[in-house]
C-alpha cells in the first residue's frame, strides 16, 4: 500500500523531508578540471574496476546539472543530498580553485530557487590523490587539511546550505578502502583499517567545529551505514560471532561519536591493529551532533566457522535479492533503528541512503519498468514508519540514487538510479520508481495544501 495514503503517516507530513541523493565522483565527470582522487588512480588500476571504467565523464552532472536540477523539481521531492568534490576545491598547492566553489554555488543558488533544500555532504570518498601520496587516511594530517578544506566551503557557500554532513560511510573509506582493499586506495591489512577509522573520526570532529564556527545556525552531523548482523542459529558461538561482527562493523564507528570511545574490543585486538589516540582526540571525535545520517540497504547473517573472522552468510536459496545479490529484507531497518535508539541517546536521525540495484532495461517505447525498486522502496519507507511508531525520532528519508552512475569498483554494471541513463548519450529517463515517487509525493503536497 502507499505510504503516503495511510492515514497518519510520518511520510505524508510536510515536516518529514523526503529527498533524493548522488554523490560527486559518482555523477560529476568533467575530470579534466579537478585534482586527481585516490578514486583516478584506482580506476587507472588494471583489474580495480569491473568494467575497466573510469569516473572522468561519469554522468556529465557538471555539464547537465541545470537540467537535472529540473528532473529533481519534478519529482515533487523536498532535498537533494549531494556532495562536494575535494579535488575541485583545492588544488595541490593548497590554493582554491574557485571555478570549483563557483559551480556549487550555482548549484546551491538554483536549489534555493525552487525550494529544495540542500543537503551537502563534504566528504564521500574521493579524497584528493595528492593527500594519499602523504599517506592519506593513515597519516593524521589528514584530518587537519580536512578541517582546512571545510572552512573554505562553509566560507564560500554561506547560508546557501540548508544541512551539512561532514563525512559519508567512513565505514567505506577506511575498511573497504584501506583493511580489504576493494575500495581506493585499494590497501590490504588488518593494521590499517583501525588506524585510518580513526584519523577519518578526527576529521569529522575537526569538521563539526568549523561549522559550529562558521555556520552555527546550519543542522550538522555525520552519515554512517550500519548492517544488522543476525545469528544464523541459537549456537552461542554463532551469537558469540554476531556480537563481535557489529562491534567491528557498526559500534566501532558510532559509539566514539556518541560515547567518546571505542568498544571494548579495543583491548582484545593487536597493538600494531589499535589507532593512534592523542590526548584530546576522542573529546574532538564526540563533539554534539544535529542529527545521525542512517544508510541501510540490507542484513547479514553470522556463523562462527572456525575462521579467524565472523563469516557473513550468503541470502538463504529462495530469498529475495537485489542485482548486488543482497537480500530485501525491511524489517533489518526497523530491528536496526530500534536497536541504535535502545544503545544509545541519539540527536534526530535521517534515513540518508536506502536503495537497490536492479537489471533495469528499456523497453523498445522508451520505458523502464523497474517493479523492485517499487517495492522496496515501499517497504522500507514502512519499516521506518514502524520504528517511528516504537519512538524512535525520524526526520528524513532520501533514496538512493537519483540516478544511474559509477558504481566504485563495479563500474557501470549496477543501476542504483530511479532515473535510468544511458551511457552513451547522457540521457536521463524517468523509471517506474520515479514516476511513483513523484505521484506520491504530488499526493502528498496536495494532502498537506488541503489541511
Amino acid at each position: 500500500m502507499d505510504i503516503i495514503a495511510k492515514l497518519g503517516s510520518p511520510f505524508s507530513h510536510a515536516d518529514f523531508t523526503i529527498g533524493v541523493a548522488t554523490s560527486s565522483f559518482q555523477i560529476e565527470g568533467d575530470g579534466e578540471n579537478r585534482e586527481k582522487s585516490i578514486w583516478d588512480t584506482f580506476c587507472d588500476t588494471p583489474g580495480k574496476i569491473a568494467d575497466n571504467s573510469n569516473g572522468i565523464v561519469a554522468c556529465e552532472h557538471v555539464k547537465r546539472w541545470e537540467s537535472d536540477l529540473d528532473i529533481i523539481d519534478s519529482l515533487n521531492v523536498d532535498a537533494y543530498r549531494f556532495s562536494i568534490s575535494w579535488p575541485r576545491v583545492i588544488r595541490q598547492d593548497g590554493s582554491v580553485n574557485n571555478d570549483g566553489l563557483s559551480f556549487y554555488i550555482a548549484l546551491l543558488d538554483r536549489l534555493n530557487e525552487k525550494g529544495i533544500k540542500p543537503y551537502v555532504t563534504l566528504y564521500h570518498w574521493d579524497l584528493p590523490q595528492y593527500l594519499e601520496d602523504e599517506g592519506g587516511w593513515l597519516n593524521r594530517q589528514t584530518a587537519f587539511a580536512f578541517e582546512q578544506y571545510v572552512e573554505v566551503v562553509v566560507k564560500a557557500f554561506g547560508d546557501r546550505v540548508f544541512s551539512y554532513a561532514t563525512l559519508n560511510e567512513p565505514f567505506c573509506s577506511a575498511y573497504l578502502g584501506y583493511e580489504v582493499g576493494i575500495h581506493a586506495p585499494g590497501l590490504v591489512g588488518k593494521e590499517f583499517g583501525k588506524k585510518a577509522i580513526h584519523h577519518l573520526l578526527l576529521a569529522h570532529g575537526l569538521g563539526m567545529r568549523v561549522l559550529r564556527e562558521h555556520a552555527p545556525t546550519i543542522e550538522s552531523g555525520i552519515v554512517l551505514n550500519f548492517t544488522p548482523f543476525y545469528p544464523a542459529s541459537n549456537d552461542e558461538k554463532d551469537v558469540v560471532a554476531t556480537k563481535l561482527a557489529h562491534d567491528h562493523h557498526n559500534d566501532w564507528y558510532i559509539k566514539p561519536l556518541i560515547h567518546g570511545d571505542y568498544p571494548e574490543l579495543i583491548d582484545h585486538i593487536p597493538d600494531h591493529q589499535k589507532p593512534d589516540i592523542h590526548q584530546g582526540d576522542m573529546e574532538i571525535i564526540s563533539a554534539s551532533i544535529d542529527f545521525l545520517g542512517v544508510n541501510y540497504y540490507t542484513r547479514a547473517r553470522v556463523q562462527d566457522n572456525g575462521g579467524e573472522d565472523p563469516y557473513q552468510m550468503p541470502p538463504a536459496e529462495g530469498t529475495e535479492t537485489t542485482a548486488m545479490g543482497w537480500e530485501v529484507y525491511p524489517q533489518g531497518l526497523t530491528d536496526l533503528l530500534l536497536q541504535l535508539h535502545r544503545d544509545y541517546e541519539l540527536p534526530p536521525i535521517i534515513i540518508t541512503e536506502n536503495g537497490l540495484a536492479s537489471d533495469d532495461e528499456m523497453t523498445s517505447d522508451g520505458h523502464v519498468h523497474d517493479i523492485q525498486r517499487q517495492g522496496y522502496l515501499n517497504t522500507h519507507m514502512n519499516a521506518v514508519a514502524a520504528a517511528m511508531a516504537e519512538g524512535v525520532n525520524i526526520t528524513g528519508y532520501f533514496v538512493w540514487s537519483l540516478m544511474d552512475n559509477f558504481e566504485w569498483a563495479l563500474g557501470y554494471e549496477k543501476r542504483f538510479g530511479i532515473l535510468y541513463v544511458d551511457y552513451d548519450t547522457q540521457k536521463r529517463t524517468l523509471k517506474d520508481s520515479a514516476k511513483y515517487l513523484q505521484t506520491m509525493l504530488a499526493k502528498r503536497k496536495a494532502l498537506n495544501n488541503q489541511g
